[in-house]
């Protein structure tokens, strides 16, 4: 499985360990110590942090530099991003304003719009909102009903309709809205907070992120300036679509901050909690779980950053002041979208699985306001929702592998008739090279025969209507999801050994998730192979299952006494 140099936390530049130090710690000492007043929507509060997020440059990553910010690259705004969920209500106010709710103005504002608005954008001093979402439309953005007519002189678009779920409205000074010209032509318009005929809804009360403000909006006969259509009129999905890729993208970065935090605070609650005159740090089932949190963040983590950093390469030597940069960063970040949705879906869902173990860990205290765990648990339960359902997502995963195949971009199916002859003919590839990592190697290059042979045989069954079998797509893209986290775990672990001498924590953590990787994988391809009424086939994949000696408790009791010494994630960069 040749790999060329993946980045990984171990190959960041100096100038992108700072980035994240500065970050980091703004949450953990301006954010963090302030959990209370925010958890009250203290929206003042929220703004006096983004003034002072902008004041130390964390507003400006990805605004060009001529309109006040920094214009650097997909990795540095990952790692920004990552640091912000120590706070989940902080979180997602940040990534409102510099993700979803400024990214549209920057790629797609002209001259004169960016002029106007980024340099504010990027001090902090305007707020941001992105208004997509309709009470009748979610995951079906394009059946949004808020509809825009020219106003009789020319001068004003007419918007009529509403929105809902909207992040920052409470407070926000811009607002990215999508609507229907004349019903028909989707089209983003940029509506300021004073715009007569706009009314901001009631605060919405939530399961988590209550720090968070989250309001619908009413258009009356709202009068837009003619000038603020953002992009093309009638072209408005594809800032959507976009600005929703980059969005997955932060999204499965941003669940690292998170994860790590919570595995620190039990590793420290475990230690320190007795039962029969023992920490319960040194009970086998404390330390399975320590482990199980441990190895998802390795797995979310070498897949994150080798997503943002196969984007930046594709970047690399662009010139930031060229007139077709930011269609670019785009073409990159669309080139991609495969793997943003594999980790938006596989990064919100480890988180689920973090936060959970943490609750378990710190027993009827998880449940109780007074522990930050508690918190974290109903913050966390959004991101299966949000930047599109992991539904939606799991669908988009196989979806765009076949269109992309379709196109003649992939040769999939030549990929997967190899794989059928090598089932047929029982001449499957064999382990290769001696090192610890040579089965788990060979178990990622079983599960990619897993999903050829799942997804030819689905194909097969239905045609041109398997887009419609969502149960057979669901399961294949959940095989693909553990190929490429295996995949960037391995190549992360080889290229950071030191003198050739794999680490043993990360080699245990790899020896773990594949084990259970390819059970899931398995049990997905049966989900697949049975829908597509050939379930005989699972025969065949048996012959891709391949079983460890060793010792499971073993392999756990390397990575919980990793992250035992560390006092969290073993591999944390702060």
């Amino acid at each position: 499985m040749g790999h060329s140099r993946i980045v990984a936390p171990e190959h960041f530049s100096a100038e992108q360990k700072a980035y994240y130090e500065t970050a980091f710690a703004f949450s953990r000492n301006e954010v963090l110590p302030k959990s209370n007043q925010i958890e009250n929507k203290d929206f003042a509060l929220l703004r006096e942090l983004l003034k002072k997020a902008g004041e130390i440059g964390l507003l400006g990553i990805e605004i060009p530099e001529e309109y006040g910010g920094l214009g650097l690259g997909v990795t540095t705004s990952c790692l920004v991003a990552e640091a912000k969920t120590l706070q989940g209500s902080w979180s997602v106010t940040f990534g409102g304003h510099t993700g979803i709710g400024s990214l549209p103005m920057v790629w797609y504002g002209t001259p004169k719009q960016k002029e106007k608005y980024l340099p504010k954008v990027a001090t902090g001093e305007w707020v941001c909102a992105y208004a997509l979402t309709e009470s009748v439309s979610g995951s079906d953005a394009l059946g949004a009903r808020t509809k825009a007519v020219k106003s009789a002189d020319g001068r004003h678009w007419v918007l009529n309709g509403s929105k809902q779920f909207i992040t920052n409205a409470g407070f926000a000074d811009l607002f990215m809205v999508f609507a229907k010209v004349d019903g028909e032509k989707f089209t983003c318009f940029i509506v300021e907070r004073n715009t007569p005929g706009l009314v901001v809804g009631p605060e919405e009360h939530k399961m988590g992120l209550r720090g968070s403000s989250t309001c619908p909006l009413v258009f009356e006969d709202a009068k837009v300036p003619i000038d603020n259509v953002l992009g093309e009129i009638g072209k408005g999905h594809k800032i959507a679509f976009n600005v929703l890729n980059h969005g997955r993208l932060k999204l499965g970065v941003g669940v690292l901050g998170a994860m790590k935090m919570q595995l620190a605070n039990a590793v420290a609650y475990a230690k320190d909690r007795k039962q029969f005159t023992t920490p319960i740090i040194q009970f086998g089932l404390t330390r399975e779980k320590v482990a199980r949190m441990a190895t998802a963040i390795y797995a979310t983590e070498s897949m994150a950053y080798r997503t943002s950093g196969l984007i930046d390469a594709k970047l690399e030597g662009a010139d930031a002041k060229a007139g077709d940069h930011d269609a670019q960063v785009q073409r990159a970040i669309e080139e991609f979208a495969i793997e943003s949705s594999i980790l938006k879906v596989f990064g919100s869902e480890a988180l689920a699985l973090v936060t959970d173990d943490a609750v378990q860990i710190h027993g009827g205290y998880g449940y109780i306001e007074e522990y930050p765990v508690e918190r974290a648990y109903r913050d966390a339960r959004i991101n299966r929702i949000f930047e599109g359902t992991n539904e939606i997502n799991r669908m988009l995963i196989t979806g765009m592998l076949l269109k992309r195949t379709m196109k003649g971009e992939l040769p999939t199916f030549d990929l997967a008739s190899t794989v059928a002859e090598e089932l047929e003919s029982k001449s499957l590839p064999k382990a290769k090279g001696s090192d610890a990592l040579a089965s788990e190697t060979l178990t990622a290059e079983h599960l990619k025969r897993m999903a050829l042979f799942s997804l030819k045989t689905a194909a097969e069954t239905f045609g041109l209507e398997l887009e419609k079998q969502q149960v057979a797509l669901s399961a294949i893209s959940d095989i693909m999801m553990d190929v490429y986290a295996l995949d960037s775990m391995i190549a992360r672990t080889r290229q950071v050994a030191v003198g050739g001498a794999l680490d043993p924590a990360r080699v245990a953590m790899i020896r773990m998730f594949a084990a259970q990787a390819q059970g899931r994988s398995f049990e997905a391809a049966r989900r697949a192979l049975t829908t597509a009424g050939k379930g005989a086939s699972l025969a065949k994949l048996q012959a891709l299952l391949s079983y460890s000696e060793q010792s499971y408790t073993e392999l756990v009791e390397t990575v919980a006494a990793a992250a035992e010494a560390k006092g969290g994630y073993p591999f944390a960069l702060v």
